[in-house]
């Protein structure tokens, strides 16, 4: 069975490549519009992964995350922030509310998918 990875980010075509990417690669993609629509949209699947967004209307990124590792069901859900962000505090903030890995904007596919296959769950 293919795992899952949801992808959040308030660009169409940030999630349509990172959606090209991914499936290319074998996995099911879920896409959500920012943290507020994913949160709407966790209950429904098992994800094994989440790319998200830092800088979203509605819900950010960090908030997200933090709302995330609240719920029980997700608390153990790898978290890869893949952002135009690139300063060390927000990168802190990030890992403080459970990020496992930064990935910042423009990605290499490569890149993207190796620290997607580093962090998948089983």
């Amino acid at each position: 069975m293919a795992k899952t990875i949801m992808v959040i980010d308030d660009s169409a075509s940030i999630r349509q490549v990172v959606n090209l990417t991914l499936r290319k690669a074998g996995y099911e993609v879920v896409e959500a519009c920012d943290g507020q629509d994913a949160l709407n949209k966790l209950s429904a699947q098992k994800l094994n992964l989440i790319v998200c967004d830092v800088n979203m209307p509605n819900m950010d990124g960090i908030t997200f995350l933090k709302s995330l590792k609240s719920a029980p069901s997700h608390k153990f859900t790898p978290v890869l922030m893949l952002t135009t962000e690139s300063q060390e505090s927000k990168k802190q903030e990030g890992k403080m509310a459970g990020a496992k890995a930064w990935v910042v904007k423009p990605f290499k596919p490569e890149q993207m998918l190796e620290a997607v296959s580093k962090l998948i769950l089983p």
